[in-house]
């Protein structure tokens, strides 16, 4: 095994086997709790674990730590910064435009499960936003699909149960062309897609929020 160190798109040093040849070369399964506040939308509260070869090297530093040791402070502050630089992995729309983050999560930490690693955080958004007769969108996901990001089931997004007759929530999993599959399966670890092709964001699912 070797530690390979990218950039920021690669997220924290994943421990990856040499025989990985093609992208995405390291997974995390998310939860996402929309957070709101005075029939407002006020961030998303999301839960990420990743796979086992991701999370060795962070779990090998914490070795055998207990919740709430420095070392996990210093680890979620350390994968925090990486997440921050790809402004949370995450892109929140409202009527064709980019809905804005804070800069900094109002809360974050991790921990572990058995052999994986979980982070948590509170995503912020700049403004709360309104529900009443709005719809909004979000997609969380490496643009470089290096990492792949991805609900496993339709339940791993919730709303507060207050907003379940007033708001619905669904998830579109793409089907990307055979052309995307060959060229994603083309590429070794060290290699990266063009910016401009934007490969992640073409496998990454998206959340679909209306409300009446």
């Amino acid at each position: 095994m070797q530690i390979v160190k990218r950039s920021a798109t690669a997220l924290f040093l994943a421990v990856l086997s040499f025989s990985a040849v093609a992208h995405p070369h390291s997974f995390i399964t998310l939860k996402t709790q929309i957070m709101v506040k005075d029939e407002q939308v006020t961030g998303l509260k999301m839960r990420w674990v990743m796979d086992e070869l991701t999370s060795a090297d962070l779990l090998y530093d914490a070795g055998n730590a207990k919740p709430g040791d420095e070392i996990w402070k210093k680890l979620a502050a350390e994968v925090m910064a990486n997440v921050l630089g790809q402004h949370y992995f995450t892109e929140f729309w409202h009527n064709g435009e980019k809905v804005k983050f804070l800069n900094r999560p109002t809360q974050y930490g991790m921990s572990r499960i058995d052999h994986q690693a979980v982070l948590t955080f509170i995503l912020p958004l700049a403004e709360p936003q309104p529900l009443a007769g709005q719809k909004y969108t979000f997609s969380t996901f490496d643009p470089s699909y290096y990492v792949d990001m991805s609900y496993a089931e339709d339940s791993d997004v919730t709303l507060p149960d207050g907003l379940k007759s007033q708001c619905a929530l669904t998830i579109d999993t793409p089907e990307p062309s055979d052309e995307t599959l060959n060229f994603a399966s083309s590429l070794d670890k060290d290699d990266a897609p063009p910016e401009d092709m934007n490969l992640g964001k073409q496998f990454a699912q998206t959340v679909t929020l209306p409300c009446q």
